[in-house]
């Protein structure tokens, strides 16, 4: 094992129903009386990327919105809240990080967000994960498709410098799990609070809480 890949910020920090206030927020900025509540939002995550989900919610509404315009709001609300309050890492990411880096195994973040959330994550966390523990940490700039195209998991192998078979992904839903797999990099399942139930099948284990097990063949 070479490589070690955290998919998406959620695989770090859980942010799912701090995402949903931030959209809730964000609706009644713009005048929308719109509100999802944990089950709509849940349904929702099925979409990739935040401006998907609210022009698949606007299609079903029939009235047009501009999702950009709602996705850069609920993003500062977003922001501002991490930026705000310290969370703490998801079960066993701290042990997976220092595992790597006292056994020398590069550290990737394979996310398509965008940088000012990856920024926030780390404000979040307060020190307990930085960015200097990653050798490649991703964004929604560095490639052309987002997940579930396996666009930033290729990047990541190039910029790593470590084959498919060298490096273990690690996910929070199906359709990032999918971005690892269509770049044949085996995933592990750690599902984030509203994935649950989302089919890993394809995945090589789903652990909800990580360990060094990750790294065993």
């Amino acid at each position: 094992m070479k490589a070690v890949i955290f998919g998406s910020i959620g695989t770090l920090v859980e942010t799912s129903d701090i995402q949903r206030q931030s959209f809730n927020k964000a609706f009644k900025t713009l005048g929308l009386d719109w509100y999802w509540s944990k089950d709509n939002y849940k349904n929702l995550l099925k979409k990739s990327g935040g401006a998907n989900r609210v022009n698949y919610f606007s299609n079903l509404k029939k009235k047009f919105v501009d999702s950009k315009k709602v996705r850069e709001i609920k993003t500062l609300f977003f922001n501002n809240y991490l930026k705000n309050n310290y969370i703490n890492p998801r079960d066993g990411v701290l042990e997976v990080i220092e595992y790597a880096k006292l056994h020398n195994i590069k550290i990737g973040l394979a996310s398509t967000t965008s940088i000012e959330n990856i920024d926030a994550i780390f404000k979040t966390l307060n020190k307990k994960i930085e960015k200097k523990d990653f050798d490649f940490i991703g964004n929604n700039e560095l490639i052309k498709k987002v997940k579930p195209e396996p666009d930033i998991y290729i990047k990541a192998l190039n910029d790593l410098g470590v084959n498919r078979d060298e490096c273990i992904a690690i996910e929070d839903s199906l359709d990032s799990a999918l971005s690892a797999l269509r770049a044949k990099v085996e995933c592990i399942a750690f599902p984030g609070l509203f994935h649950v139930d989302d089919d890993f099948s394809y995945c090589k284990k789903c652990l909800n809480k990580l360990d060094i097990s990750i790294f065993e063949n």
